[in-house]
């Protein structure tokens, strides 16, 4: 027999929204859908206790805090409002306009309960003292847009922070997640809209071309915002600066030709570089090359490699690592130092590689080496294999070779799109925070960790703050050189210039001494951050 008296709509939201907060996202919503006296009737009966009514429908808003709760950002805050459950309700069934008011409520209180607060960005500031040194006022970003296409992560956070504070106008920024699964993307996506910047997705999957139609859908309108904001800024007198992997470089905006075109750009990825020298059209912007600066090759790829085998370890607590066969795809900066750390633990790891002198090197660094997947695996049963080659490291021909059980921990996005992108005959499980497992026609189940992409972004923030805060400040630093003075950069891939930006600058000895020199830790490097009047400076409150 039905229920006679359904249940209405309910919803569950937990963040750090204070009750004052709250209050002010319902009154805003309420103002929102019409005026006196047709407002809906609002009833405040104390702290975190709100009834709204409308239609003779009622819909409840009770807020309480949760104590003991797990920190919303990587370095605990101490100041701010704690973590709050909000549990919104309608009572029977809401009319059409009391389902609005109930998803507008819904909404909007989910969008602020997922911002960063002051605190917490403040937080977030303190923990890349590199990037706040270097983040003073240069007047040319005053005639500047940017385009940011990056991982939502905290430091993306940190570092057009540090661009708002060098003088770049926050309704001139245009940020873009590349689609990762990261941890605090919502968080982030939030915070982005709360300061003011335009912010969505270009998924890495619809520039690589194995997406599927909704988001090569969604990646086309987002294209057309992102054209449009650069014809706007050109329209308001303004260059535009884009900081990216190659995505929109590879869509044509750095080249000759009928749409849009951006004024110069900073590539962060080898695979990005890539992008860029297979696009269409020739060149016609300056581009500087942190992908392979010295900053990255000699810094970021050691804590790249620290947050992946962080995550690999983290997301299988069940496994043993100890004395057990890996087998490492790729012998380049990154894999080097993965394997490494690996044989650190206790793992017997071998190493394939295409290039002989990346054999030469494993080898004399005590690894065993192979030529090949087919030879290593003749040898051994491996329990794991790590894939850091940037490129498809796993062919169908080495599919039936592979050990039954075996676990697949991409560092790069190709490494395994042989089964990710649809092997035939094989069925896929999804494995909630694990992977997908992968059943093949062969009688063998493998199972690639997380999402197919780099391992240490799944459901993960990847690098601390202070690992890649050295990177951010560099990256910062050539954008504001070549903001500064475009013209000295011609149409090109420039990388020299990129290692001299860094070394005039002393970043290297102000790493040094902030982070490894022998003497008492830097203010600011503490594992608990506090709000100072400087840093809120660095973060509005809402």
């Amino acid at each position: 027999m039905d229920d006679p008296h359904p249940p209405g709509p309910y919803e569950v939201v937990e963040g750090p929204l204070d009750v004052t907060d709250l209050l002010t996202v319902v009154r805003t919503v309420l103002d929102g859908h019409g005026p006196v006296p047709a407002r809906p009737e609002l009833t405040v009966y104390g702290p975190g206790r709100y009834t709204v009514r409308v239609d003779g429908t009622r819909l409840d808003i009770r807020s309480r805090p949760l104590s003991h709760q797990p920190p919303g950002t990587l370095d605990p805050v101490v100041a701010g409002p704690g973590i709050h459950r909000i549990v919104l309700t309608a009572s029977g069934a809401p009319s059409e306009r009391a389902h609005d008011l109930f998803t507008a409520l819904a909404t909007a209180v989910d969008r602020w309960a997922q911002c960063y607060t002051e605190a917490e960005a403040a937080a977030i500031v303190a923990g890349m003292p590199l990037l706040d040194r270097y983040a003073r006022p240069e007047p040319a970003l005053s005639g500047w847009a940017l385009v940011f296409r990056d991982h939502y992560v905290e430091n993306s956070v940190g570092f057009l922070l540090a661009m708002e504070r060098a003088g770049l106008a926050p309704e001139w920024i245009f940020a873009l997640s590349k689609g990762d699964r990261t941890q605090h993307r919502e968080r982030v996506h939030s915070w982005f809209l709360h300061r003011g910047y335009a912010s969505d997705i270009l998924d890495n999957s619809v520039i690589n071309g194995t997406a599927g139609a909704a988001e090569t859908a969604h990646a086309r309108a987002v294209d057309a915002q992102v054209a449009e904001f650069v014809r706007r800024a050109h329209a308001a007198g303004r260059k535009v600066l884009v900081i990216d992997d190659g995505g929109l470089l590879a869509q044509g905006y750095g080249a000759d030709g009928p749409g849009p075109r951006v004024d110069a750009a900073i590539e962060l990825t080898v695979s990005g570089l890539k992008r860029i020298a297979a696009a269409p059209g020739e060149l016609a912007i300056p581009v500087l090359n942190m992908a392979r600066s010295r900053l990255k090759s000699r810094l970021g790829y050691n804590e790249i490699a620290d947050s992946c085998v962080r995550r690999l370890r983290a997301i299988v607590p069940g496994q043993k690592f100890i004395g057990r066969h890996v087998l490492l795809l790729g012998y380049g900066t990154l894999g080097a130092r993965a394997a490494r750390s690996l044989r650190a633990l206790g793992c017997r790891v071998a190493v394939v590689d295409t290039d002989v002198l990346a054999l030469i090197t494993a080898a004399e660094d005590g690894f065993e080496t192979h030529r090949t997947v087919a030879e290593a695996l003749a040898r051994q049963r491996p329990f794991l294999i790590l894939g850091s080659s940037g490129d498809t490291a796993i062919t169908a021909e080495d599919v039936p070779l592979l050990p039954d059980g075996v676990l697949l921990a991409g560092f790069a996005t190709k490494d395994f799109s042989v089964l990710t992108d649809g092997y035939p005959g094989a069925t896929a499980l999804t494995l909630p925070h694990v992977g997908v497992r992968y059943d093949l026609p062969h009688a063998t189940s493998v199972t690639v960790l997380g999402d197919g992409r780099s391992l240490n972004l799944f459901e993960y923030e990847g690098i601390a703050n202070r690992g890649y805060d050295a990177y951010r400040a560099g990256t910062l630093l050539a954008a504001l050189a070549l903001c500064r003075d475009p013209g000295r950069f011609p149409p090109g891939v420039h990388l020299e210039p990129v290692d001299r930006i860094i070394d005039d600058a002393g970043l290297f000895d102000a790493y040094y001494s902030q982070y490894l020199c022998a003497r008492t830790a830097p203010l600011g490097t503490g594992a608990f951050s506090r709000v100072h009047p400087a840093d809120r400076e660095a973060a509005h409150a809402r």
